[in-house]
């Protein structure tokens, strides 16, 4: 249970934090500050969690990189399902507190929806869309299951690895997608944002869910190759 508990306040933490980012500075590439103030909002909340709660649920906050973790023999099917729901979960009261907040506090929302995904920057293409969410998904839980493996070497390093390149996806990806690589970071903002963000959402879940899987084929690929070579070596 408590690895459920962590998730959800994982998942809280990286909403609140970097979809209030974007609310409140806004993400449009025009103006590098907001944008870039965004993503980095959404690397250092992982680099924080990895070092809070890494140790009690590993710090997936993120339901593409659970199936990532699945594929790669790291976790049960029970674990995945629980981790989902409770990440879902935070996300929906990270936007709820991010609601309150901006409500009672007259602040403008400059995103107009809770940061929700949105595919104006690849002008409503949804294939583009897609597209754009597997590669950026694949680069960020390949670079997880290698900096996180029993092999790797950076040890104490992995959050901020991780971290930083959560950092890289969204330079490249707010302008195109708002950067999602995360299904459960769209849903709560989208279910607030209301019918538009909603009628795209399954963008933002496919998309990530596509890159993870493929992440975790690839890896599986380069880590038993790499096994073969070392038994050969030897």
């Amino acid at each position: 249970m408590k690895k459920y508990v962590a998730e959800f306040i994982g998942t809280l933490v990286l909403v609140f934090m970097g979809c209030g980012t974007a609310m409140l500075l806004g993400c449009i590439s025009d103006y590098g500050s907001g944008y870039l103030c965004t993503a980095f909002a959404f690397g250092l909340v992982i680099v924080g969690m990895a070092y809070s709660i890494g140790n009690i649920s590993g710090c997936h906050i993120n339901p593409a990189v659970s199936l990532g973790v699945l594929m790669t023999g790291g976790m049960s099917v029970k674990d995945f399902g629980c981790y989902v729901v409770s990440q879902c979960l935070g996300s929906v009261v990270g936007t709820a507190l991010l609601a309150a907040v901006f409500g009672l506090g007259g602040i403008a929302d400059v995103t107009g929806g809770y940061g929700a995904n949105g595919l104006s920057g690849v002008n409503d293409s949804a294939i583009a869309g897609l597209l754009v969410e597997c590669i950026l998904t694949f680069i960020f839980v390949i670079t997880i299951l290698g900096v996180t493996s029993k092999k790797a070497a950076h040890g104490s390093f992995a959050g901020i690895v991780i971290g930083f390149t959560l950092v890289l996806v969204h330079i490249l990806g707010i302008g195109l997608t708002g950067t999602s690589v995360n299904p459960a970071r769209s849903l709560g903002p989208a279910i607030f944002a209301g019918d538009k963000a909603l009628s795209q959402l399954w963008v933002f879940i496919v998309g990530p869910f596509a890159g993870a899987a493929l992440a975790a084929l690839v890896y599986k690929f380069l880590e038993k190759e790499d096994e073969t070579e070392d038994k050969a070596e030897a």
